[in-house]
């Protein structure tokens, strides 16, 4: 039991800042680590839409005969373009087309030069080339 005048002991501020100093040295050890595992998985995400949106191009060719053009693009995977009378989409779950992990949009070019199409994502930085998370993820690879 506290008796009256007693006082409450607590944390000076000195013990505070060394808290703090110790937290912040643990962070900028983990930080950059933990930061990897972050970047590593927007790629990994970035591939598997990249192979589901392949895979919805490739039952659109299946069903009308063709790929989309260049000028439809992938809206045509929701949204029926002129003169494909055999369109049976939308081939996404989604009403609206994915943009990739970094909120760029996917680009899709018709022919393509790595195969019948080209569908890509810039990746983190959004420019072409780069490496590791700013390198292109492509259908190709």
């Amino acid at each position: 039991m506290k008796k009256y005048g007693q006082r409450q002991r607590g944390f000076t501020l000195i013990e505070l800042l060394v808290v703090l100093v110790i937290l912040g040295l643990l962070m900028s050890v983990v930080g950059p680590r933990v930061m990897k595992y972050v970047g590593g998985a927007k790629t990994d995400t970035a591939r598997m839409q990249v192979q589901e949106l392949a895979g919805a191009l490739d039952m659109y060719h299946l069903e009308v005969g063709r790929y989309p053009s260049q000028e439809a693009g992938l809206l045509a995977l929701v949204e029926q373009p002129a003169g494909a009378t055999r369109w049976k989409g939308p081939y996404l779950r989604k009403s609206a087309i994915p943009k990739d992990p970094w909120g760029n949009e996917y680009i899709y070019r018709f022919p393509g030069q790595h195969g019948a199409f080209d569908l890509y994502s810039l990746g983190a930085d959004g420019q072409v080339g780069g490496e590791g998370e700013d390198a292109e993820i492509g259908s190709w690879e």
